[in-house]
């Protein structure tokens, strides 16, 4: 098992418990790790979703959990690396919004897997030659 950056939607779903192989691949990974590593932006889009739907309680408790999580910022290389990528899906016409650019930028910059169940976006990201390492934890 590698150091893993985990995406927006693995993050939410740990916080639910609901899905198995989420809740095992975690169980796995902070037993081998101690902790669990997400991004400013997974904290942004998380933030952004139980505000829009004002549940302040459940947005509470999630910024609670980040005292024991390692937040990853965007910083300058990574930026760099997101913007090309950003930049190289919109030139080829496969625009897949600002924030998966900017987590996969992220990923590569710190050499980490993605863990993410949304393996379309990221694949195309491969495809384009970048050095993307992905996992999904949602069907494994």
């Amino acid at each position: 098992m590698k150091s893993t950056l985990l995406d927006s939607d693995i993050f939410s779903e740990i916080l639910k418990q609901k899905n198995e192989n989420i809740v095992t691949k975690a169980i796995q990974y902070f037993q081998t790790f101690g902790t669990y590593c997400i991004s400013t932006i997974t904290v942004m889009e998380i933030v952004k979703g139980f505000h829009k739907v004002q549940r302040e309680e459940q947005l509470q408790y999630f910024l609670s959990t980040l005292s024991q999580v390692e937040v990853i910022a965007l910083d300058f290389k990574s930026s760099e690396i997101s913007g090309r990528i950003y930049a190289d899906l919109e030139r080829t016409g496969q625009p897949i919004g600002r924030a998966d650019p900017m987590i996969a930028g992220i990923a590569i910059n710190h050499n980490l897997v993605l863990a993410t169940g949304n393996t379309d976006h990221y694949q195309r990201i491969q495809k384009l030659g970048y050095p993307l390492e992905i996992e999904n934890w949602k069907d494994d």
